[in-house]
């Protein structure tokens, strides 16, 4: 999974399903959300962008998006943003928002 910057996020959530985590390095449910969305990377075969923003590093994006708690996940399609969560995620519940937003091209 990539970690990106201010700089990057509007060119990677452009195009295709991409889920964007919200995390910090010292956060203990940040690096629980981290293995479920390696497990998501691997069941998806990569088809779905998996990126990070390190809310300690990337602080416009974190003021912009009015991050107050991690992690904080969300899902866009072709850059509109249509789902969000706060907290750790279940994976069934990612996946099958996923292929619903799949499912809709």
């Amino acid at each position: 999974m990539k970690v990106i910057n201010e700089n990057e996020f509007n060119d990677e959530v452009a195009q295709g399903l991409v889920v964007v985590d919200f995390f910090a390095t010292w956060c203990g449910p940040c690096h629980i959300m981290e293995q479920v969305l390696e497990q998501i990377e691997e069941q998806t075969d990569n088809k779905v962008k998996i990126i990070k923003v390190d809310v300690d590093q990337s602080t416009k994006l974190t003021e912009e998006f009015n991050i107050k708690s991690i992690p904080t996940i969300m899902i866009y399609k072709d850059g509109e943003r249509k789902e969000s969560h706060i907290g750790v995620w279940q994976e069934d519940e990612i996946i099958e928002i996923l292929e619903n937003l799949a499912q809709k091209d």
